[in-house]
């Protein structure tokens, strides 16, 4: 197997666009050839999703999960997502609201706090890395160890609460922002994901 190194990733990202995974997983499958790495990622569309970023997704749809664990009884759970894109008539097809179905099954077994990192207060990033420096420090670490400890920790944090940093409950090989990416390569529109809600009874009532 060849050694697939950062800056080869890097390299690729940078000439495709596509997501650091796919990079990765593409220079795995090409063993380690960029050329034929790249080759792999626009025969996958991933090269191209992207360019599609930036355009406006103002269109889309607003998706309702219930879980319902048994069939005799009411839901106790559910979840609204937007999912947007370009066109309406990319909003009305199944594939675009498979994703959202997806997405939405998700976000009721991994209850997200925020759709992305950008959306992360600064005062609960500050909280957490003040905690992980603590225990850090409390167990004999030196300071240029903590630094690292605190930055990987706050990784983990992300991965558990960022909804495009979570592992699909699907495919754990895949992030949700993998997922995105792909359906953006498949439907050849900018797809974002907007505001989503969950809710389960009795996790709101205040004592």
């Amino acid at each position: 197997m060849a050694d697939i190194n950062a800056k080869d990733v890097k390299a690729l990202r940078d000439t495709t666009g596509a997501g650091m995974m796919d990079c990765k997983k593409a220079l795995t499958e090409a063993g380690g050839d960029l050329e034929a790495a790249k080759r792999i990622l626009r025969e996958k569309g991933l090269a191209d999703a992207a360019k599609r970023t930036g355009r406006s997704a103002s269109e889309g749809i607003v998706y309702t999960y219930l879980h319902r664990p048994d069939p005799n009884y009411p839901p106790k759970l559910g979840v609204l997502v937007e999912l947007n894109c370009e066109t309406d008539f990319v909003a009305k097809t199944e594939g675009f609201e498979r994703v959202a179905k997806d997405i939405a099954m998700h976000i009721s077994f991994a209850d997200p706090s925020w759709t992305t990192r950008d959306q992360v207060p600064q005062q609960v990033i500050d909280e957490e890395s003040a905690i992980y420096a603590k225990q850090a420090k409390d167990s004999g670490k030196p300071e240029p160890v903590v630094e690292k400890i605190v930055s990987g920790k706050l990784e983990s944090f992300y991965k558990e609460t960022v909804l495009l940093d979570q592992e699909w409950i699907q495919d754990k090989s895949k992030t949700i922002a993998t997922l995105i990416d792909e359906a953006k390569a498949s439907m050849s529109e900018n797809i974002s994901i907007g505001s989503f809600c969950r809710i389960r009874v009795g996790e709101g009532t205040k004592a």
